[in-house]
């Protein structure tokens, strides 16, 4: 009996094993599509959210061979594309963003890693410099609490960057709820308002706020996911998180989480390899 236990155990520690080799260096591509009354004509996004500088391939050729066969109309950045972390290399995500820029409009939204570079440059010194720099010289210019409108469409794409109060661990520290509105001002009820939200836990505040789409990343899938359960770890430290990847709903909006690319510090992902996202955003001549 004990030999059999321990032969089970040594079988799940083996599985476990096997899926993190694999899993870690992957992606799968989901589909997902939303419907609205408020859009002109169908546009197709790709979403991209916590790379962490990971390269699927020289140069991350397999992850812009994957995107260059999707064909979108632009790149959704959903943040922590880089990891903070001192002295840290950023090449990879910074070719991946100059090679995409070249063909696509790319909208990006900073995540906390990005944030943390900006807020502690001493600390990380010439990080976030060098990569933004960069990331203007590609003709990349983040959405720091800004919106850039796309008239063929009518979509307000528009970055959020919340304090990190609101990332702290175990605990989600309240929104109030007029926090949103004066970072990014009063959305136009009549454009289709599509959110970069690096954080999902504020999920119900961006819906408030008046977002039709949000998109989000930072949780990573919880890391490990188990049947039934979904992810296990958040970021913050939470078992089992709310939302910890896929498509939900509430009071009116959307929101479509990345379980990433990558991970960062301990670089494992198991039975949760990464995921690159394509939104198709069509007109719903019926309403909705």
């Amino acid at each position: 009996m004990t030999e059999c236990i321990v032969a089970v155990i040594c079988g799940v520690i083996l599985i476990v094993l096997l899926s993190a080799a694999f899993d870690s260096n992957r992606f799968v591509t989901r589909t997902y599509e939303i419907r609205s009354k408020k859009l002109t004509k169908p546009c197709r996004f790709v979403l991209l959210a916590d790379l962490h500088n990971k390269s699927f391939g020289k140069g991350n050729e397999k992850l812009l061979a994957a995107i260059d066969e999707i064909s979108p109309d632009g790149i959704l950045a959903a943040g922590d594309m880089l990891t903070a972390k001192r002295g840290a290399d950023f090449a990879d995500a910074l070719t991946l963003m100059e090679r995409l820029a070249k063909n696509y409009p790319i909208y990006y939204g900073m995540g906390n890693h990005e944030y943390r570079l900006g807020l502690y440059p001493d600390h990380y010194p010439g990080m976030y410099e060098g990569y933004t720099a960069g990331l203007k010289k590609a003709g990349i210019e983040p959405l720091i609490n800004e919106t850039a409108y796309l008239p063929a469409w009518n979509i307000a794409v528009c970055g959020a960057q919340i304090d990190r109060d609101y990332y702290r661990h175990f605990r989600r520290a309240p929104m109030e709820p007029s926090y949103l509105k004066k970072l990014l001002g009063t959305p136009d009820r009549e454009t289709f308002q599509l959110l970069i939200a690096h954080n999902p836990v504020y999920f119900d505040a961006y819906a408030d706020w008046g977002a039709d789409l949000v998109v989000s990343g930072h949780v990573h899938g919880g890391i490990m996911r188990l049947p039934f359960l979904g992810g296990v770890l958040s970021p913050s430290l939470t078992l089992f998180p709310k939302y910890d990847g896929g498509m939900f709903k509430e009071r009116g909006s959307t929101m479509i989480l990345s379980r990433g690319l990558s991970s960062h510090t301990i670089p494992i992902r198991i039975f949760n390899p990464g995921e690159l996202i394509v939104i198709d955003l069509i007109p719903d001549r019926q309403g909705c």
